[in-house]
């Protein structure tokens, strides 16, 4: 039994404590906003944030997480069901063309965001280091700095 926050909901979850923190999601929990990409942690696909940190979840068993708050893409809309500025950004920009890596980018541009609220492109191109096969980098780019001037206005 592993005990987490996942999304703002507390719960318990009978499984593996060696199990992929990506599967409970996806396979127990039916959040399938993480994606499986390559499995070694390269891609980002499966990115969740615990306790605030931009992490692949793919190599990051359940067990170690045991009372960490994780969130998820799903996690980031507002409780009235409002996106949050990063996905409101990505809409605006139309930045998916695929669509699969995208939730682990929107989780790791939310990670930048809470330590540099004005990235620049280098701080952009330092911290994002998913892969998107579509090449949308241009628009997640302006994405991510529409969403910094969204919050900024807040």
């Amino acid at each position: 039994m592993v005990d987490l926050m996942v999304n703002g909901t507390r719960m318990s979850i009978e499984t593996d404590a060696d199990k992929p923190l990506l599967w409970v999601l996806r396979e127990d929990l039916a959040l399938l906003g993480p994606k499986y990409g390559c499995g070694v942690a390269q891609c980002g696909a499966c990115r969740v944030l615990i306790d605030g940190e931009s992490t692949p979840s793919c190599v990051t068993p359940v067990g170690s997480v045991a009372g960490a708050s994780v969130v998820t893409v799903e996690g980031l809309a507002q409780a009235n069901g409002a996106l949050s500025a990063l996905q409101q950004a990505w809409l605006d920009e139309q930045v998916p063309q695929c669509g699969f890596c995208q939730p682990g980018f929107i989780i790791a541009a939310t990670a930048l965001l809470e330590v540099s609220p004005r990235p620049t492109d280098a701080d952009i191109d330092e911290a994002i280091t998913n892969i998107c096969r579509c090449g949308t980098y241009p628009r997640i780019r302006r994405a991510i700095h529409r969403a910094a001037t969204m919050l900024a206005e807040r």
